[in-house]
């Protein structure tokens, strides 16, 4: 189908504006201009019971968690949320609003981390910071007021990358146990040439460049993309895994590897529920605040969740 409307209407301000890539920009402008334009798009973030920033440690030193709480009593189920960006831009506040819905949804208390960026930190850095933030949290579940075994991880874009290579990584180690994943339009093959990579090259829209350059600022070096913590879908096996949740737009260069990463979990035998949000681009579902099926896709994510939690 044609882009949404309102999708499109976003498209057309950013070509009046002459806004340029983020591919296009140094670093540092990259990164304050994700955020601004994170923020413009989220809408208004919900109150939760609370917010607390620890700092907790880390393979790299010390690790900055952000803690939101529900107006809830009662030992609750967790969720590790980790922030999209291609690994190169980002902090806990890029998903502050999302974390804010989810936590209210889905009646958990939800766990961001601001792990390390590339390039100064490359792969598998942000790998190891969020499986140390993983580890703590599952270790340290009486202190957070949480019950770790009800414990889930999700992100998306490459926080959904993350999680993916989160939860091989917890396999392989014997823990910790994760009862659930949410994959939302994840980046799951490095190097991948779809048709979904090769259609969408629209400058004003995240493309196959903007793809290009997040994995050339995460791999130090290109041999690395052929490991499964960089390219889950790599994996030699998938079995065992949690159940996952996977969420993917038409107009993006990743569907196509989100959507086969799915399929690939489901012939391990794990469950999944997989949905395509057709005429929405890549970074729809950190749009709620003026895209309808950015918060269709909250909701739906909430949803799975509280069942796999509960």
């Amino acid at each position: 189908m044609p882009l949404h409307p309102q999708a499109e209407a976003m498209r057309r301000q950013r070509a009046a504006a002459g806004t340029p890539p983020l591919y296009t920009r140094t670093l540092g402008e990259a990164r304050a201009a994700d955020l601004a334009d994170i923020r413009a798009a989220a809408g208004n973030p919900e109150p939760v019971g609370s917010v607390e920033e620890l700092s907790v440690p880390g393979p790299g030193g010390a690790l900055p968690l952000r803690v939101y709480r529900p107006e809830s009593d009662g030992e609750l189920p967790v969720l590790l949320y980790l922030f999209g960006g291609g690994w190169t831009l980002g902090s806990p506040d890029t998903s502050d609003a999302i974390c804010r819905r989810l936590t209210n949804a889905v009646g958990c208390v939800t766990v961001s981390v601001g792990y390390r960026l590339a390039p100064e930190h490359p792969f598998p850095a942000a790998v190891h910071d969020v499986l140390a933030a993983a580890e703590w949290i599952a270790g340290h579940g009486d202190e957070l007021g949480v019950d770790a075994g009800r414990f889930a991880v999700g992100g998306d874009s490459a926080g959904g990358n993350l999680a993916a290579a989160l939860t091989l990584a917890a396999q392989e180690r014997g823990g910790p146990a994760l009862r659930h994943q949410l994959l939302v339009y994840p980046n799951t093959d490095h190097g991948a040439d779809t048709p979904s990579v090769r259609e969408h090259d629209d400058p004003l829209l995240f493309n196959r460049r903007s793809v290009a350059w997040y994995w050339g600022h995460y791999l130090a070096d290109p041999a690395d993309g052929a490991n499964p913590l960089a390219s889950p879908l790599r994996a030699a096996s998938l079995a065992g895994l949690p159940p996952a949740t996977v969420i993917t737009a038409e107009y993006d260069p990743l569907r196509d590897e989100g959507e086969a990463y799915a399929e690939a979990l489901r012939a391990a035998g794990v469950p999944v529920g997989l949905r395509r949000y057709e005429g929405m681009p890549h970074g729809f579902f950190a749009m709620a605040g003026v895209l309808d099926d950015g918060r269709d896709a909250q909701r739906y994510a909430a949803d799975r969740l509280r069942e796999a939690l509960r």
